[in-house]
């Protein structure tokens, strides 16, 4: 009797290890193919809303490991959220300002800044517009009360306008009409919808509204000096991901895809 009791405890006690085995077996599987997806967070500036969303929506359908989280806002506004730690993996400023002061403070991997594209600040009005502006010296008449801009301070395009009016000598003479904006898509937005005379956005910004026209260019003084640069933000989780996406956005596929928007890729 106690032969086969130890029989059965010894059949007991290998059918328990078995089970055990099976299932962290299944377990390891498991966890082997569960495919999690590589977040990238893409900081960049409200500019490039439109050509950046179709872009990552190629990159991943050609990476279905990766996952884009994209972050549109004033380059100024998205600098404050890197220094502050944010999630980001990869920063597009609209100007080299905010990219040189997270250099300086060495938020961002250094060797892997580049210049992706430039741009150019223009004019608009609504497309009902009846008074008649054809350049940036006619906002100082009377008959314009409000200009949008974006705030100088943190928007790269606010920046290029304002140096734009110094240039011309009237920007002392304007202040009391600008409306300052968060960012150039709120620029728009406001010519949109008429609550404004005029407002100062980039051309790319300009050319996906059919409610605006384009009445006059930024000196070619200031529009020469315009270009957005890229890099990997230091404290990525994922650096090679973010190096790889780079890649891609100077690749001739991207190139053709920027240029549809009316960027002008560099390189």
């Amino acid at each position: 009797m106690k032969v086969e009791c130890k029989m059965k405890f010894s059949r007991f006690m290998a059918a328990v290890v078995m089970t055990v085995l099976v299932a962290t077996m299944s377990f390891g599987l498991v966890g082997c193919g569960s495919g999690e997806k590589t977040t990238l967070n893409i900081l960049a500036a409200a500019s490039l809303t439109d050509a950046l969303n179709e872009l990552n929506e190629i990159y991943m359908e050609a990476n279905d490991n990766i996952e884009i989280l994209p972050n549109y806002a004033s380059s100024g506004n998205l600098q404050t959220q890197i220094e502050q730690g944010a999630p980001a993996d990869v920063f597009i400023s609209a100007a080299p300002k905010q990219m040189n002061s997270l250099e300086e403070k060495g938020l961002i991997l250094k060797e892997t800044r580049r210049n992706l594209l430039t741009n150019k600040v223009v004019m608009i009005v609504p497309n009902n517009s009846t008074l008649g502006l054809t350049s940036f010296t006619d906002l100082t008449d009377s008959k314009v009360a409000k200009i949008a801009i974006g705030d100088p301070e943190f928007v790269p395009v606010g920046s290029y306008g304002k140096l734009a009016f110094e240039e011309l000598g009237i920007w002392d003479e304007l202040q009391s009409k600008f409306i300052l904006c968060s960012d150039v898509r709120q620029v728009l937005s406001y010519v949109e919808m008429g609550n404004v005379e005029a407002g100062i956005v980039y051309s790319t910004d300009a050319a996906i509204s059919g409610s605006v026209k384009i009445v006059a260019d930024g000196p070619d003084s200031i529009n020469s000096t315009i270009v957005y640069p890229a890099a990997v933000v230091e404290y990525s989780e994922n650096p090679e991901a973010a190096g790889d996406y780079l890649d891609f956005l100077f690749s001739a596929e991207a190139k053709v895809i920027l240029e549809k928007y009316g960027f002008a890729p560099i390189g």
